[in-house]
C-alpha cells in the first residue's frame, strides 16, 4: 500500500530550493542563448523540467528571474579571482571562468549589449553609474600594476584591460571566428591553453605556463 505521508517542512523546503536552482540554471542557459528579449518562460520551464507557473511562483516572472541572476552573478564575480592574484593571474582566472561557465559568459555579453533591462529606470541609472565607477577603478588599478611591473611596458593599461576582456569572451561571443582562426572547438581545453598562454605573454612579462 502506498504511503500517504506528507513531506516534512524540511523536505518541502529542499524541493522548493531545488526547483529554484533548476529554474535559475535553465534561465541563464536560455538568456545566454537567446538574450532576455528572445528568451521565453515556456522554454526556461522546459529546460528545467518544471511547470511554467513555478516561474511566477518563485520569482514573480521573467524579470524576477533576471534580477535574481544579476544577484547570483555578483556573488560569482566575487569568487573568480583568488586573493592577491597578479594581473596575469586575473587573466587566467577570468578565462577559466568563461570556459567553466560559458552560459554565464554569454549572459554577461548580452548584458553588455543592453539586452537585460532593469524593471526600474532609476535602478538602471544607478547600476550603470556604479559600473562606470568600478571600471574607472579597474583601469586605475591596472596602471598601478604596470608601475609594479605586472603589465608589459609600452602597453596602455586601459588597452590591456580591453584586450583581456575581448579575448576572454571571444570563445562565446565569436565562437565561429575563434574556431576558424585557431582551428578547433572554441571551448576546448586546447583553445583554453592557447588563450591563457598567449594573452598572458601579450600583456605581461610574466613567464607563461604550460597548462596540464
Amino acid at each position: 500500500m502506498a504511503s500517504s505521508r506528507k513531506p516534512s517542512p524540511d523536505g518541502r523546503a529542499r524541493t522548493a530550493e531545488e526547483t529554484r536552482e533548476r529554474l535559475l540554471a535553465a534561465a541563464v542557459a536560455e538568456f545566454g542563448a537567446k538574450g532576455y528579449a528572445g528568451a521565453r518562460t515556456a522554454c526556461i520551464a522546459a529546460r528545467a523540467g518544471v511547470n511554467q507557473q513555478l516561474i511566477s511562483y518563485h520569482f514573480g516572472g521573467k524579470q524576477g528571474l533576471l534580477d535574481e541572476l544579476r544577484c547570483r552573478r555578483e556573488e560569482i564575480q566575487a569568487t573568480i579571482v583568488p586573493p592577491g592574484a597578479s594581473f596575469a593571474g586575473r587573466i587566467r582566472a577570468y578565462l577559466d571562468a568563461t570556459f567553466d561557465r560559458p552560459d554565464w559568459a554569454r549572459f554577461v555579453a548580452w548584458q553588455a549589449l543592453g539586452d537585460c533591462p532593469f524593471a526600474d529606470a532609476e535602478e538602471e541609472r544607478l547600476r550603470a553609474e556604479q559600473q562606470r565607477e568600478k571600471t574607472v577603478a579597474t583601469v586605475a588599478e591596472a596602471r598601478r600594476r604596470q608601475e609594479n611591473g605586472e603589465v608589459r611596458t609600452g602597453i596602455d593599461p586601459a588597452f590591456a584591460l580591453l584586450a583581456a576582456y575581448a579575448i576572454t569572451l571571444a570563445p562565446v561571443t565569436m565562437p565561429q571566428l575563434v574556431e576558424d582562426v585557431l582551428g578547433g572547438d572554441p571551448l576546448s581545453p586546447q583553445t583554453r591553453r592557447i588563450l591563457r598562454t598567449q594573452l598572458v605573454s601579450l600583456l605581461t612579462d610574466e613567464q607563461t605556463e604550460e597548462d596540464e
